[in-house]
């Protein structure tokens, strides 16, 4: 059976757990030479064993996304090692769980560093990398809130993944001439660890399981098979998509 991404060199941001983990899990499980990202190098390092003990081939590197010097360091220790990056996933994410009106200055800064400069950030020290190799698949994790206005998601939030959404089709409409795709995925609400626990409250569960018309929550791996499909050469021709995985909330709004 042929793996959909062999020998694919692919760095993931937030690749150690949550919804990174389980792209890499997915990338590592095609073929691909994962590169895992993660501000903590504890949990990094975890995540690194526990890909290669079940026979992926991954590696861990300390990265903020907020610093333009990491990334410069980062992208030059995969190209010496491996030659390219073909696969960038920015994923890392954050989100303050504050309305506007709570929501200070600071923390709105801290959101808009990491959800929205980060990206930038991976996709301009990349690009080179891209263009001197032939091409390259950018997948950028925004969200439903990219797309919709959404009443229980903090505003912060929803415009960082607004501009997420609307930089992806911008870096595909400049750079696609160079054979680099940039696409993002847009899920609705994912059933991590920290969801779990908030779906025992009946009235943040009655809110979530609501809107979605299949009647539950993403799974990561639902998230991680789509960034598999658009990191593939199956997705050869989708460029400058915003791909809701998201059982249908977007499909009455």
């Amino acid at each position: 059976m042929t793996m959909k991404l062999n020998k694919k060199r692919a760095l993931i941001t937030g690749g150690a757990q949550g919804i990174g983990f389980a792209i890499a899990e997915t990338f590592c499980r095609e073929g691909a030479v994962v590169y895992i990202a993660d501000i903590n190098a504890e949990i990094g390092s975890a995540a690194q064993s526990e890909l290669v003990d079940g026979g992926g081939s991954a590696s861990f590197v300390e990265l903020d996304v907020s610093n333009d010097s990491d990334w410069s360091r980062v992208c030059w220790q995969i190209t010496e090692k491996d030659g390219s990056i073909d696969i960038l996933v920015n994923n890392a994410g954050i989100n303050i769980r504050k309305s506007i009106e709570e929501m200070s200055a600071d923390e709105l800064d801290m959101m808009y560093q990491v959800n929205i400069k980060g990206p930038f950030l991976g996709i301009k020290n990349v690009l080179p990398i891209m263009k001197n190799s032939g091409g390259g698949s950018i997948i950028n994790m925004s969200s439903v809130c990219g797309l919709i206005g959404h009443k229980y998601t903090p505003e912060a939030y929803t415009t960082a993944k607004g501009a997420l959404t609307t930089l992806t089709k911008a870096v595909a409409s400049r750079y696609g001439e160079f054979n680099v795709r940039c696409n993002s995925i847009n899920p609705s609400t994912a059933n991590t660890a920290m969801v779990q626990t908030m779906l025992k409250d009946p009235v943040w569960r009655e809110q979530r399981l609501g809107e979605v018309p299949l009647g539950r929550m993403a799974s990561l791996q639902d998230i991680a098979e789509a960034a598999l499909y658009l990191a593939s050469d199956e997705a050869s021709f989708i460029n400058g998509v915003a791909l809701p995985v998201d059982g249908g909330v977007t499909a009455y709004c």
